[in-house]
């Protein structure tokens, strides 16, 4: 989207960003982000590929998870064509997986569980974080900009990912990788929803789902990065997303505050682990998230 884009205009690209056009019965085609630079975006795969499971599921059954491997990066510009196997329909749950595919080749593998409203045993044995309001901190977009303004060196592909207008905003209440180059404990803790409220003709549970699964690659690998004062903006590290899971435990609208605590309790061989928990302002349990991918020191070359 141009850098002049309004919030509703944002929030409009990312629902047609995500609204996977069907070529078959199983058969989907996820198109491109405009203006999209480098890498695809993990969250933008995770996504398509669960509304075209999501547009497969047997009626009055809803996603409460999905489990994903990414193959290979994928490259902006490009549509990218998503099959997808029916291999379980039951009276409870049903089972759906997803292959990604860029110009032939596959980009990601997922599969997701579907179930069956039903009542059952319930319990919740968690605390919120009490971390400061999202009213009460400075839009990441900002941060953004006074850190790339504060760069000595940065290259157009860096400030175009750093600046370019994103649908969803987030607020952090402490830092992030990129903020700062001191050691911290691998924990961190942001605020995010869309920009502009969602479409009232698109508020259907399926596709804020899909945007909370955008948004759950925001964040989750750099905080792996955080012990270690490194950053991948700083040209410091490098790393790519290697699986990725979530449990959706209840419904939650993405155009409203969610808090994402994340924390990394383990990093080595090159790979870091990360966890998330997503929360509603009520202080809900909204869904859970896992990650691990790849986090490697870059070494410079010499002359």
């Amino acid at each position: 989207m141009p850098d002049n884009s309004t919030p509703a205009e944002l929030v409009a690209g990312l629902v047609d960003l995500l609204t996977v056009t069907r070529e078959g019965d199983d058969s989907f085609v996820g198109q491109p982000q405009p203006g999209g630079v480098g890498r695809v975006f993990g969250g933008q795969v995770i996504a398509q590929a669960l509304q075209a499971a999501q547009a497969t599921a047997p009626e009055g059954m809803a996603a409460h998870s999905l489990h994903a491997y990414f193959l290979r990066g994928g490259e902006e510009g490009v549509d990218i064509a998503y099959e997808t196997a029916r291999d379980f329909d039951g009276r409870s749950f049903a089972n759906r997986r997803v292959v990604a595919r860029q110009q032939g080749r596959p980009i990601l593998n997922l599969t997701a569980s579907f179930q069956q409203a039903e009542d059952g045993l319930s319990h919740d044995d968690y605390t919120m974080p009490q971390v400061t309001p999202p009213e009460e901190l400075t839009p990441d977009t900002e941060l953004r900009r006074q850190f790339v303004a504060q760069l000595d060196h940065v290259s157009d592909l860096q400030r175009a990912l750093m600046l370019r207008p994103r649908p969803i905003e987030m607020r952090t209440s402490d830092s992030l990788h990129w903020m700062n180059s001191e050691p911290r404990a691998p924990q961190a803790h942001s605020w995010f929803r869309t920009v502009a409220p969602l479409p009232a003709l698109s508020d259907d549970p399926a596709l804020h789902r899909a945007v909370i699964a955008y948004a759950s690659d925001y964040t989750l690998l750099g905080t792996a990065a955080l012990p270690h004062g490194l950053s991948w903006a700083r040209g410091e590290l490098n790393g790519a997303s290697l699986d990725h899971a979530i449990w959706f435990h209840r419904p939650a609208r993405a155009d409203e505050w969610l808090l994402y605590a994340t924390d990394s309790p383990w990093s080595g061989a090159g790979r870091g682990f990360n966890r998330g928990r997503i929360f509603d302002r009520e202080g809900r349990l909204v869904a859970s998230v896992a990650q691990e991918g790849v986090v490697r020191r870059r070494h410079q070359r010499t002359a």
